[in-house]
Formats: structure tokens, sequence, C-alpha cells
């Protein structure tokens, strides 16, 4: 018996639609370097399979949220530049050293921290220094940014490969803090007088066109197949699929109920078909009653509470040698697709790709030169 026969759900990950999804966002910004954003274990799909993938495509540059993110990939990605997004913390800054990871400087205590450290090892450390533009979030502000430019002789002693900031609203196109924010970043990196690169753009901000580009883009979810222009059809290809399959089906009739909370109420004579995927497993509870899955590209919907372990959809509109036991119900992919399920469960694409669970069969396609 093989992993694939005694797992319950298979999520299966297509590497080269990663790869063709950073192809394109490359060439919506020619004259930029594309990075690629694969923290949170890349979005969820398996930060080293996608970033070995990505470089094999020409990828040279990766960003993390943390240290152990960044010493994680640096095992898979012995030569490429690796961006740790929360900094430096007191105590880890030679842990950065070691794994020759490059900080983002978000505030000027971490510009201090990253500063002595250089002093400590006579190097002058490489670091991304970060602009808040408006998300009040990390980064440092107009007042920090004033701060540097009245005193530049602080950052003195520091290598700068990058300044960059991050938008709030790229995905509202006409919304008017995008501009705002161009405006910002361009007026406040002007201020440092460094003639380091810019970033400013992560997925959606990318499609705002090339005032947005500059230097380096930063893709993230849109590599992982998430439609970058809401509203409008995904230019994306989907990179993931997730499937369920069958464990039992259940004839069942009015007045009878299903699931916790007895909240469904069987309507007539119909079937049930329950499978092993539930909240502990990415499937959000919320789905409750409105999801759906699909067969054979029928849609079923899911009735009752999602549980802990287990989903139950109602198979009646779908003949027994279709709808049976050990068959599959498509919870993602080309039929469902990452954001169908988010607006499903009221969340976004973002959220549902970084909570599948680790007890999933992965199986990866894919990714060779």
């Amino acid at each position: 018996m093989t992993n694939h026969d005694r797992a319950p759900a298979i999520l299966a990950i297509d590497l080269d639609a990663v790869v063709a999804n950073w192809r394109l966002i490359k060439a919506r910004a020619p004259g930029a370097e594309a990075a690629a954003v694969v923290k949170a274990d890349g979005y969820g799909l398996g930060a080293a399979r996608v970033a070995k993938a990505l470089a094999r495509a020409g990828c040279r540059s990766f960003f993390v949220a943390t240290i152990d993110e960044g010493i994680a990939l640096r095992k898979v990605l012995p030569e490429q530049a690796l961006y740790v997004l929360c900094g430096p913390l007191p105590g880890a800054g030679m842990d950065l050293v070691a794994h020759r990871l490059v900080p983002v400087l978000n505030s000027l205590e971490q510009i201090g921290l990253w500063l002595g450290l250089g002093r400590a090892t006579g190097e002058a450390l490489p670091a991304i220094l970060h602009i808040d533009t408006g998300m009040n979030r990390l980064g440092l502000d107009a007042a920090a940014v004033a701060h540097l430019a009245a005193e530049p002789a602080l950052l003195e002693g520091l290598s700068v490969p990058l300044v960059m900031s991050h938008m709030a609203c790229a995905d509202e196109p006409g919304h008017a803090m995008n501009r705002a924010q161009l405006d910002a970043f361009n007026a406040l990196a002007g201020r440092l007088g460094l003639a380091a690169p810019r970033s400013l753009a992560a997925s959606s901000t990318v499609f705002l066109g090339a005032d947005y580009h500059f230097d380096m883009v930063r893709p993230g979810a849109a590599l992982y197949g998430v439609n970058p222009v809401p509203g409008q059809p995904n230019p994306m290809a989907p990179v993931a699929r997730l499937e369920a399959k069958i464990l039992q089906v259940r004839d069942v009739d009015t007045p009878q109920t299903v699931g916790y909370g007895a909240t469904h109420h069987v309507a007539a004579k119909g079937r049930i078909a329950t499978v092993a995927a539930g909240y502990a497993d990415g499937l959000f509870r919320s789905l409750g009653n409105r999801g759906f899955g699909v067969i054979e590209g029928v849609r079923v919907p899911v009735v009752g509470r999602i549980s802990m372990d287990l989903t139950t959809f109602d198979v009646s509109g779908l003949a027994p040698d279709v709808a049976r036991p050990g068959a599959v119900i498509e919870l993602l992919g080309p039929d469902h697709t990452v954001d169908d399920l988010a607006l499903e469960a009221g969340t976004i694409g973002y959220e549902v790709l970084t909570a599948l669970g680790a007890r999933y069969h992965r199986v990866y396609a894919g990714g060779a030169r």
C-alpha cells in the first residue's frame, strides 16, 4: 500500500504553474527584477520545493517572514539572496550573519541593532530599509526618515541593497491610497539620499502599472494562483488541487438532520457523502451549510457543520456509481478555485492556502529545468 492509497485526501501542487506565474509577473514588469515571497512555508504549499523550482527558473531573490524561515530556506538555496521581512531580533543577529540572511530594517531601533552588530564583526552588513508609506504596521515612518536624512552618518557602515515599502489597497485599483503611497514612497525614499534600488510592488501592485514597478517586484500570493486583480478574470495559473476521498455515503430522509448542532434539516429523500477533511485540515468551520465541492464537474453543497476531521456533502443529484466510497470530491482545483473557496468562507485566498493542514498527502509535479 502506498501513501497515496492510504491517504484520505490528496493535495497536489503544480510547480510548473508556480514558475509560469512568476514568469507572467516578470513579463508584466520588464524593467524590474522579479523576486519571490515564500513566507509561511510558501503560502502553505512548501517553501523548499517552490523556491528550488523558482531558482531553477532564474529567480535570484527570495523573501521570508522570520529568521527560522530563512535558515530553513538557506539549506536548499545556497547562493540566492534571502531577505527576512521581520528584521533582526535582539540576540539573534548572529544567526542572520551566520546564514547569510539579509534583514529588512523597519525601525531606528533595528537600524541601531544591525549597525552595532556590524561594528562588532568589522563588516558593513547588508540590510533593506523599509519605509512605511501608509500601512502603519512595520517600517520607518516620516519622522524616522527625517531623522535619518538630518543625520546621514547614522547609515554609515550599512550596505543597503534595496529600499522598499508595501501597499495597503493595491487590490482596489481606483483607491486613492495607491497614488498617495506611490507619492509618499518617492518623496521619502528621495529624502534618504541613497542610490539603492527601490521596490514597492507586491502581487496586486504589479498590475497597477509601470509607475509602481521600480527596480524589483515582490510577488507572493499571485505565484500560488490567488487572483491579484479581484473582480477581473484571474491571469494566474491554478497551482493547488485538493481532493478528498468519500469514506461513506448514507441514505437520508426527512425529518433527519446532519452534523453537530443539527443545523441541516433533510428536506427530502437523498444521500450524504462524508469525506475525511475538516477544520483541522484548513476547511474553515464557516463553510458549514454554505461551501461546495465538485464531483466530475458537478457542484455538491456542504451540508451541516464542518467538524474537526470530517465534512459532509449532499450528493443526492448524482448517480450512486459516481458518488460512492473511494470516489473523490474536489475541494480546490480548476472547478473550485482558491478564490471560490475564500468567497464561500468569507475570507481571502491567502488564508485558504496558509491554513492547509499537514495531514494531506502532498504530491508535487513539475519544477524541473
